[in-house]
């Protein structure tokens, strides 16, 4: 049945389901088609919240591309992928595969989504690649959708951005909630178990979509080039480059001055635990990404090799956040956000509101794929319907993770550097996700409200 349905879907997307910037751009013209027909908002009065609205994530963009760039940057170092390398001789079956995918990717999601979606990406390709060598068809475009697993639960994880951002000093909500620590967020005990929910269940939901063996779509057997190697090559070459024997040179090769900086760093992250507690933001989480970085890859040439490289992969992703944020700025100004959120709230009691906040955070998250700006827009609004209901905040920001998580299934956006990894098209991928999101819906439901009453 999951196999029929996957197929089904996975054929619809492959159809209909364009470049993700095509989606961004189609996405701005429905979203002033329903302002203007909602709203009293006219057609020019659209535009200039468009474009009002075009530049005004630049900060968090830059934050989002760099937790993407360093996680990158970091999977991609020779010693992950030398882990990835010995994992992926695990497998024994299809099934095998599949399962493993899915469990490295929501595991290293919940530690850093843009550590998840490139570990989730490599190790597809790479689990992919070793079981073709040995016999074992894995279908991959199934394995390419599990290892997007990580941006399904990221919310739930240590780089959850609304929480991280409500428990960072002078945010913009802080006059209304004021600081609301991770212990009532990402920490309690019914975000946990919600967590471990999806890592049970969820490998099976994918595996249970493998096609028949015959019918199953193989990786490119070419392995992909690993830095470990790029790295060995250039040094190959440099030795009998002249200017490698230069002090410059020396200075680009010297793991004392890459471990300066990580010593360095690391003692201020252990001094920042210690007086101030389990005190994590983002610009934490792209600190502690940047110090393992460069500890990972050694030198500092290695490291700037590694960037330049991964680059590539934040390229759509920064092209696409002005787009999104003109859509934000249709959304917010013109009140279409609050007639979404309102919509779904005004039928809420104190029981139901967590749910239907998630729905309005799930459907919102299509228009606004970013979680941070997306809090921002939708966030003052779900707490002061909160406050009216007398819900808890806490549920609250975590049911608005929920929402903005599960649909990332349909949001092609934050795929783009996994389809770059992979080689494949967002549609390829997307029915698949599609299938999971009905489970993950289940599950997160369930987490939000049955689980607190109980805990």
């Amino acid at each position: 049945m999951l196999y029929r349905l996957g197929v089904a879907c996975s054929s619809f997307t492959r159809a209909f389901i364009p470049n993700p910037f095509i989606f961004a751009i189609v996405l701005t013209g429905l979203t002033a088609v329903l302002a203007i027909t909602l709203t009293p908002t006219g057609p020019a009065e659209v535009v200039g919240l468009w474009y009002g609205g075009f530049w005004n994530l630049l900060s968090f963009a830059m934050q989002m591309t760099v937790i993407l760039l360093f996680g990158y940057v970091l999977a991609s170092s020779p010693p992950v992928e030398r882990a990835i390398d010995c994992v992926a001789r695990i497998p024994k079956t299809a099934t095998q595969a599949i399962v493993m995918i899915t469990v490295l990717a929501v595991i290293f999601g919940a530690i850093s989504w843009g550590l998840g979606l490139i570990i989730g990406a490599i190790s597809a390709r790479k689990v992919s690649q070793n079981c073709l060598e040995r016999g074992i068809r894995v279908h991959y475009p199934l394995a390419a959708a599990a290892g997007f697993s990580g941006l399904i639960v990221f919310n739930c994880g240590l780089s959850a951005s609304a929480p991280l951002l409500v428990n960072t000093p002078g945010h913009f909500l802080v006059d209304e909630i004021g600081l609301i620590g991770l212990e009532n967020t990402i920490l309690t005990g019914y975000n946990l178990l919600t967590l471990l929910a999806f890592l049970l269940v969820i490998p099976f939901v994918y595996a249970a979509m493998q096609p028949p063996e015959h019918e199953r779509v193989t990786v490119d057997p070419e392995p992909i080039a690993e830095a470990s190697a790029q790295n060995a090559l250039a040094g190959d070459a440099s030795l009998t480059d002249a200017r490698d024997r230069t002090v410059a040179a020396r200075m680009e090769r010297s793991y004392l001055m890459s471990w300066a900086v990580v010593l360095v760093g690391l003692g201020y992250v252990v001094w920042h635990f210690m007086t101030n507690g389990f005190d994590l933001n983002l610009n934490m989480v792209n600190f502690i990404l940047l110090m393992a970085g460069m500890a990972a890859h050694g030198t500092p040439i290695a490291y700037v090799q590694a960037v330049d490289k991964a680059i590539g992969a934040c390229g759509q992703v920064a092209l696409q956040f002005p787009f999104y944020a003109g859509i934000m700025g249709i959304m917010s100004g013109s009140g279409l956000i609050t007639i979404f959120a309102a919509g779904l709230v005004s039928i809420s009691t104190e029981f139901t509101f967590p749910f239907f906040a998630m729905l309005s955070s799930a459907i919102v998250n299509l228009f606004v794929p970013s979680a941070g700006g997306q809090w921002a827009v939708q966030g003052p609004v779900l707490i002061e319907a909160a406050r009216n209901i007398g819900a808890d905040m806490g549920q609250t920001i975590i049911a608005f993770g929920y929402g903005d998580q599960l649909t990332n299934g349909l949001q092609p956006m934050w795929m783009l550097p996994l389809l770059g990894v992979t080689k494949l098209r967002a549609g390829d991928i997307l029915g698949y996700t599609a299938v999971m999101m009905i489970f993950g819906l289940i599950i997160f439901g369930a987490g939000v409200t049955l689980l607190p009453l109980i805990l």
